[in-house]
């Protein structure tokens, strides 16, 4: 639940900044079970921000304080913690390292200037993990590796540094070595490369800081020249190599300060030990966090235009500038509403002060474009769920706001006099559908309010409601991600029910045939007539529909054949044999009969339709099912089995080519029945552990294979 008082065990002092040089914006990121929520719950309590860390198991970190994420034992959003170190204010945005989650990892990477990748010294990392890295290396976004969980008997430093070496590429070196205790196995110290000394842990934080023992001197010496001459590589000074080279003594303060440089502009990746549970290595990660990542002011900031789409001059990381800001995370809470985490951009958000607050190009997510002015109340400094008021959030700074009538994830606030649009980022595509249906009429009106919430705060859920199969979909990145938002329904007191997945089918003729429709009533005084005959001819798929018109004689009245065609339309919409919609069809009007008296409107509407029902019972109709063109992409060890299953799903495959994107992987094409399609985001995942992506299109409508159809008939009748 969200607070607004100081919270118990909250000791730190607020960390309220005013010049943007003195933050720094860090995103964690890693696969699920790294350590980054674990690591985060050791900074706060190594910079003094809480007083005592909390658990994953035991449901009481400062992140993960969402009730899914607690049953769950992972983190399920992005969570903001930041704290104080050597008076520099760092906002750690701890981000889910499950795939279903990766729009709370984009709005991660969107609010950050660096990013810190934990690495499991148990685990490794995930191919999600590795692309991760590309992706910011393509941005220039300075990176850092924390290698955690080194209390673990199965711990293994040099393998993860060597996996992040051959992953990650050149410029990937440690600052510090672990050092073992006397039993061998536990890690107790750090050996500094840069210093040569020893940061020695066993009498906790901070470390004692002394000489090496002489069996350390080897290891110490090896890795510190490869990493010096790393250092030197991406030094501003042509000189620094030559005088190293020739056996100068680098100053420590050189190398500290050219690999500070080199850290900041994205060229140099360092590698730091880190043990969460024990505090080894925390001073040594603050120390890389403050003053190897950049300030706002060193990092490009997005693209602005007006709300008119009109281009405006580019961002400047100024207090004192127009006011931009974006809302990277949107929840709410029962208690306080809606909170908003705002990163600032540029100039300052006040409180009390009139803002203009605009959302546009989400529309197909089910964001409208709007824009609203309101008036922004108390600003706050986010410690996961507690809120800590604050006077004032300067440029390149991250705060909250509460109760925001319209301000929805991916929103850009500025000036009410200015307002001005930020670009959405890049959001994947869900690909999970789950129909649900509220159990009662009191729990429709109570399921549409909470969805309006929970699609207010998460771009990747899309909300449909299909108009042929009456069903309500909630399309998701994955069954995690579909559980939480499930869970998040039921939790705003909706009581739901899931049911399957219904695909949209078309239904056709496949032979021409003739139908006879004949409507007549009399029950005394004004009765009903109408008959008429049609002939039904199948057209090419995609053609539509034809109506013509060969009555000859004035057998049907003129003013009535549109009676008979929108029968007959009627009809198709209703379906003929299984309930779904007709199509491309040619419907022929050549005879039939009219009543001076009892004929009208209704009645000709009535007898085409029962002339189409007549036609099918000898036109053979048959279903049409949807085909989807589909590209996978995938590693390339996983193109055979991803080839093999598109195939099983009764999918042609058109053929693979290099993805030229990212080296190792491969792009599939294939066409495939939507129907065999409704779990492939999940399939495809557990297939390729967790590597391969999809998109889809409609290009067709296809007849189904009598098996299927027949199957759906039955279920229909």
């Amino acid at each position: 639940m969200a607070q607004k008082n100081q919270e118990k065990g909250i000791t730190g002092g607020l960390p309220v900044v005013t010049d943007p040089g003195r933050v720094r914006n860090v995103v964690l990121v890693g696969h699920s079970g790294a350590g980054k929520t674990t690591l985060v719950e050791a900074l706060l309590t190594a910079s003094g921000t809480i007083g005592r860390a909390g658990s994953v198991t035991d449901g009481t970190t400062v992140c993960d304080h969402d009730p899914a994420a607690v049953r769950q034992q992972r983190s399920v959003s992005l969570a903001c913690a930041p704290l104080l170190h050597d008076g520099i204010k760092v906002n750690l945005l701890d981000t889910p390292g499950y795939a279903d989650f990766v729009g709370e990892l984009r709005a991660g990477l969107r609010a950050a200037d660096a990013a810190l990748f934990v690495v499991s010294s148990v685990d490794g990392m995930d191919a999600a993990t590795a692309a991760l890295w590309e992706e910011c290396a393509a941005v220039d976004m300075p990176r850092a590796v924390a290698v955690s969980r080194l209390d673990h008997p199965r711990a293994d430093f040099d393998e993860a540094v060597a996996l992040c070496q051959r992953v990650f590429g050149d410029n990937v070196l440690p600052l510090y070595l672990p050092m073992l205790g006397d039993d061998g196995i536990s890690t107790v110290g750090l050996l500094g490369l840069i210093t040569r000394r020893v940061f020695d842990y066993t009498g906790g934080l901070p470390a004692e800081v002394r000489e090496p023992d002489p069996e350390h001197l080897p290891a110490i010496a090896e890795s510190r020249n490869e990493l010096i001459e790393g250092i030197i590589a991406e030094s501003e000074d042509e000189t620094l190599m030559d005088r190293y080279l020739e056996g100068e003594e680098i100053g420590t303060d050189i190398l500290v300060e050219d690999l500070e440089k080199a850290v900041a502009r994205g060229h140099f990746y360092p590698v730091v030990p880190v043990c969460a549970e024990t505090g080894v290595g925390l001073d040594a990660l603050l120390e890389v966090l403050t003053a190897g990542f950049p300030s706002p002011l060193e990092h490009d900031l997005p693209a602005v235009t007006g709300v008119d789409g009109a281009p405006r001059p580019p961002l400047t990381c100024d207090p004192d500038g127009p006011l931009v800001a974006e809302v990277v995370k949107t929840t709410v809470d029962r208690h306080v509403g809606r909170v908003s985490l705002v990163r600032v951009f540029s100039g300052t958000l006040r409180p009390e002060q009139t803002v203009h607050v605009s959302g546009h190009g989400m529309a197909e997510r089910g964001h409208p474009d709007h824009d609203a002015d309101e008036r922004v109340g108390h600003l706050y400094s986010p410690l996961g769920a507690t809120l800590r008021e604050v006077s004032a959030c300067v440029a390149g700074d991250i705060c909250a706001i509460t109760k925001s009538g319209s301000a929805e994830t991916g929103d850009t606030i500025s000036a009410k006099d200015e307002p001005l649009l930020i670009a959405p980022w890049e959001m994947p595509e869900p690909l999970l559908p789950v129909a649900i249906v509220a159990r009662s009429r009191s729990d429709e009106d109570a399921l549409a309010r909470n969805l309006a919430r929970l699609v207010a705060g998460d771009p990747t859920l899309r909300l449909e409601r299909n108009a042929e199969t009456h069903q309500l979909v909630l399309w998701c990145m994955g069954e995690a991600h579909a559980d939480v938002v499930l869970e998040r329904l039921r939790s705003g007191g909706v009581e739901l029910d899931t049911e399957p997945v219904r695909v949209a089918l078309r239904e056709t003729f496949t032979v021409g045939a003739k139908g006879h429709g004949r409507h007549v009533k009399q029950s005394g005084g004004h009765g009903q007539y109408a008959v008429c005959d049609v002939e039904v001819e199948p057209l090419p798929r995609g053609a539509g529909f034809e109506f013509v018109d060969r009555v000859v004689g004035g057998a049907v009245p003129h003013n009535y054949i549109p009676s008979v065609e929108k029968g007959v339309r009627a009809q198709m919409e209703r379906g003929l044999v299984a309930g779904f919609p007709v199509v491309d069809l040619r419907v022929t009007l050549f005879d039939g009969k009219a009543h001076s008296v009892d004929s009208s409107d209704a009645a000709f509407q009535t007898a085409g339709a029962l002339a189409l029902k007549d036609a099918a019972e000898k036109g053979q109709p048959a279903l049409l099912e949807p085909v989807d063109e589909v590209t996978v992409r995938v590693p390339d060890a996983s193109v055979g089995a991803v080839m093999g299953d598109l195939s099983g799903r009764r999918g042609r495959v058109l053929g693979t080519e290099p993805d030229t994107s990212t080296e190792g992987r491969t792009l599939v094409r294939a066409e495939v029945p939507a129907t065999e399609l409704v779990r492939y985001a999940v399939e495809l995942r557990s297939m390729t552990s967790g590597t391969g992506t999809f998109q889809r299109r409609f290009v067709r409508y296809d007849p189904m294979p009598t098996h299927l159809a027949d199957q759906i008939r039955k279920e229909h009748t």
